[in-house]
Order: structure tokens, then C-alpha cells, then sequence
């Protein structure tokens, strides 16, 4: 007889993040992403909209910074929202997106400015709030 010896306590739940129905209108209407970022400085979503502009014109250090901006403003509404440091944030939950898109802007940034370490710590975030987002 085999026996299975996972984690004992469970994985916790998973942490989904509240809708932010005006700044997503703001986006959506097509009203320029540092507007909406300057607007809702804690929406996550804008500053991915920016790092990714920024990563897709060649602006690696732009790209970088928003991200990170991004990273922190969703690591600070995780929290508020329970999260732990650790534990499912759902890509399918469609409010998470903004902070998993900055994450993974900021590992791509990382590689390519080679700061290795930072770009294996997002990528084992990516994997750990979602395994189905990471390489």
C-alpha cells in the first residue's frame, strides 16, 4: 500500500481580487493606459497595459519599472485580500490578470537586462499562482 504525503493543512483558497469597474471602463473606452494609471494608481491592470507598450517597443527599462509598480500595487491588494504570500491567484478570475501580466513583463524584463535571480523568482511566482502561466 502507497500512501500520498502532501501538504496535510491543504493549499488555501484562492485569492480573487475585487473588480475595479470604473478604472476597467477607463481602459476598455480607450482612454490612454497613464491616464487610467494616474487615475487608479493601484489598478494593477494599467500598469501592465504600460509595461507591455513599453516591452513590445524595445523600452526594457520602461517596461521594467512599470512592471514592477504594477507587481507591488497587486502584492498590496493580495494582501488586502487575504493572500498570504503564497497560494492560487487564478488567471481565470479576470481581476487577477493585471497583476499576473505585470509579473510576467517583470520576468521578461529581468531576462533581458540579465538579472537572472529576479526573473526566476517571477517565473516561480507565475508558477505558484497559477501553473498554468509559467514556461
Amino acid at each position: 500500500m502507497t500512501h500520498s504525503h502532501g501538504n496535510l493543512l491543504g493549499e488555501p483558497p484562492a485569492t480573487l481580487l475585487p473588480s475595479s469597474p470604473e478604472a476597467e471602463r477607463e481602459l476598455a473606452d480607450g482612454l490612454p493606459a497613464a491616464e487610467v494609471a494616474a487615475h487608479h494608481p493601484t489598478y494593477s491592470a494599467a500598469w501592465a497595459a504600460l509595461a507591455e507598450e513599453a516591452v513590445d517597443g524595445g523600452r526594457v527599462i520602461e517596461a521594467y519599472a512599470y512592471a514592477r509598480t504594477g507587481y507591488h500595487r497587486g502584492l498590496d491588494a493580495l494582501r488586502r485580500n487575504g493572500w498570504k504570500g503564497y497560494g492560487p491567484v487564478p488567471w481565470s478570475h479576470e481581476p487577477n490578470r493585471g497583476f499576473l501580466r505585470c509579473v510576467t513583463v517583470l520576468a521578461r524584463a529581468a531576462e533581458a537586462i540579465g538579472e537572472t535571480d529576479e526573473q526566476e523568482r517571477c517565473t516561480q511566482l507565475l508558477r505558484d499562482c497559477d501553473p498554468t502561466l509559467a514556461p
